[in-house]
C-alpha cells in the first residue's frame, strides 16, 4: 500500500471509531438520567456498597473507621446554571469512551496489524488486551476503593464546627472523574514495565533488588492517596499498588546468562 492509501484507512478507521464512541455516548444520554443517582452518586450515601463491607469488617477489627453512620448522606448542590446540562453531556460521552475501548483497540490492531511480523503481532495481541483488563481494573479500584475513602474522609472532616459542608456537583464530579482515571492510569504500569523489558533496559533482578523500595514506596502513596491515616485504609489501598509491583515482576524478562570470556591459551 501507498503512503495515501495508508492514510485513507487510517482515516476510515477514525471514523468507525468516532461512530462507535457517538453511538454509545448516544446511548449514555438515554440511559443516564436512570443510572446516575445509583451509580455516579452512589459513594454519596451510606448505602454505598463499601461502607456496608468496611462496616462488617469494623465489628471484627477495632480500629477501623466507624462506617456504620446510616445518616450519611451527603447533599450535592448546583450553583452554576449550566453546571447539570453540561456534567448530563461529559458523564454520558465518558460512558461512551470506556465502552468503547474494546472496539478501539480492536480498530487500532486491525491498522497495525499487517505491519507486523508474526512474533510481534502476538506481543502487541497480548498488549492490547492486557492493557485493557487492567484499565478497567484501575478504574474499579478506583470506584470502589480510592474514591469512597478519600470522598467519606474529606466530607465528614472537621476542622471546626461552625463550618458546614457543602458539596457542588462540579467539585464532586471533577474529583470522581480525576480519581478514578489517575487509577485506571496507575494500573497501566505493568504493561510500561513489559515493554521496557521487551526493550532490553529492564529485567527481573530489578524487582528482586527494589522489592523493599516498592512497598515503602506503595506505603507512601497509599498514604497519599487516603488522608484518613487508619492502619485498614491504608491496607486496602496499598495491597493493590504492591500488586502491580509484583505482577510487573512477573511480566518481565528474565536476567540475560552471563557470558564468561575464557582464555584461549593456557600458561
Amino acid at each position: 500500500m501507498s503512503f495515501w492509501d495508508h492514510l485513507e484507512e487510517f482515516r476510515w478507521t477514525l471514523i468507525r471509531i468516532i461512530g462507535i464512541v457517538s453511538g454509545l455516548t448516544i446511548v449514555g444520554l438515554i440511559i443516564m438520567p436512570h443510572i446516575f443517582d445509583s451509580i455516579i452518586l452512589a459513594p454519596k450515601s451510606s448505602d454505598f456498597i463499601t461502607y456496608r463491607f468496611m462496616e462488617n469488617i469494623g465489628k471484627y477489627v477495632p480500629f477501623l473507621p466507624d462506617f456504620s453512620a446510616d445518616s450519611f448522606n451527603v447533599k450535592i448542590l448546583n450553583i452554576n446554571m449550566p453546571t447539570q446540562f453540561i456534567t448530563y453531556i461529559s458523564t454520558s460521552f465518558a460512558f461512551g469512551v470506556l465502552f468503547s475501548i474494546p472496539f478501539i483497540l480492536y480498530e487500532l490492531w486491525r491498522f497495525i496489524s499487517p505491519a507486523l511480523y508474526e512474533n510481534e503481532m502476538k506481543g502487541i495481541k497480548r498488549a492490547f488486551g492486557f492493557g485493557g483488563i487492567m484499565f478497567v481494573l484501575g478504574c474499579s479500584v478506583g470506584y470502589f476503593i480510592v474514591f469512597p475513602l478519600i470522598f467519606r474522609f474529606l466530607i465528614t472532616f472537621e476542622l471546626s464546627s461552625e463550618i458546614e459542608n457543602m458539596l457542588s456537583l462540579d467539585s464532586y464530579m471533577s474529583n470522581f472523574y480525576t480519581l478514578i482515571l489517575i487509577m485506571g492510569i496507575v494500573f497501566e504500569l505493568p504493561l510500561v514495565f513489559w515493554l521496557l523489558s521487551n526493550l532490553g533496559l529492564i529485567y527481573r533482578s530489578f524487582f528482586r533488588k527494589y522489592r523493599r523500595h516498592a512497598i515503602v514506596g506503595a506505603l507512601l502513596l497509599a498514604a497519599i492517596i487516603t488522608p484518613s491515616g487508619d492502619p485498614f485504609s491504608l491496607f486496602v489501598v496499598t495491597m493493590p499498588l504492591y500488586f502491580l509491583w509484583e505482577l510487573s515482576a512477573l511480566l518481565v524478562k528474565k536476567d540475560p546468562p552471563l557470558e564468561v570470556n575464557l582464555p584461549t591459551t593456557f600458561e
